[in-house]
């Protein structure tokens, strides 16, 4: 006779328990490294949408972290809308888009296609020295004249092409080769080749059409719909480091921010 118990369903705690590493000892505040984890969860399909998360208590348990570090951890992925409060009900994981970028939170092409469980990648990829020009000499606080290097590729998740991009250093910054190698990543660069964390990036968004080159490169038709982030990073003294045009396929992600307010204090006064 088969033994019935071994065709049940496993519990979520047993599946996440199953997948969720040890608390990881960095320098990030512990609610980071939790949503983290719980990012990876969801990803993975551990909890799928619209799936019910496990009880609070519960949770806490499997992550190893008190209630209130998972309340924190919780609250930010609501925030970024992965997961979605109901009331006297339960918290449940939201439906997603394809790739959504949270503007509150400063990371890479390549860290964002990860956090959605995609395998980044790069289909093409060009690197050159050439003077910086106005526009660029005034973003990155260096003369006209003065050497740039360009990064130029071609993004992909899943090997679908999402991105196109132009990352520009200071050539005085970018003194080692520029070899991303399997992270991809260019912030990775300037911190482990170039000695340069990155603190915080200033972006403005524009709306824009895809000429026939951008076209061509990212597979879509002449005047298709693009969104640009056009930002730059800095180290945390305020020294410009890196200058990025990112032109995402619009109908690949979805843009959320983070908004505070308005606070008591904003709000006309009440009539007495």
């Amino acid at each position: 006779m088969s033994d019935n118990r071994s065709q049940s369903k496993p519990s979520a705690r047993s599946m996440a328990a199953a997948t969720v590493p040890l608390i990881r000892r960095d320098r990030r505040p512990l609610r980071e490294v939790v949503r983290e984890d719980l990012r990876s969860l969801i990803s993975a399909g551990r909890f799928a949408p619209g799936e019910k998360l496990p009880a609070e208590p519960e949770l806490a348990e499997i992550l190893g972290v008190s209630r209130g570090t998972l309340r924190e951890a919780v609250r930010a992925l609501e925030l970024e809308g992965r997961l979605t409060h109901r009331r006297g009900v339960g918290t449940f994981v939201a439906s997603l888009p394809f790739l959504r970028n949270n503007l509150d939170t400063n990371f890479g092409v390549t860290q964002l296609i990860e956090s959605m469980g995609l395998r980044p990648g790069i289909r093409w990829m060009d690197v050159r020295q050439e003077a910086a020009g106005q526009s660029v000499a005034s973003r990155l606080a260096v003369e006209p004249t003065d050497p740039v290097v360009i990064v130029e590729r071609v993004r992909t998740a899943d090997d679908r092409p999402v991105v196109y991009s132009l990352d520009i250093m200071p050539r005085r910054i970018a003194q080692h080769p520029v070899d991303l190698g399997d992270q991809q990543s260019i912030y990775a660069y300037l911190r482990d080749r170039c000695g340069l964390t990155v603190q915080y990036g200033v972006a403005r968004l524009a709306p824009a059409v895809a000429d026939r080159r951008i076209a061509r490169l990212l597979g879509v038709r002449p005047g298709s719909l693009l969104l640009v982030i056009d930002q730059v990073d800095y180290t945390a003294e305020g020294q410009p480091v890196l200058y990025s045009l990112e032109y995402h396929l619009s109908d690949a992600f979805e843009i959320t921010v983070f908004r505070k307010g308005p606070g008591p204090g904003s709000l006309p006064a009440r009539e007495g």
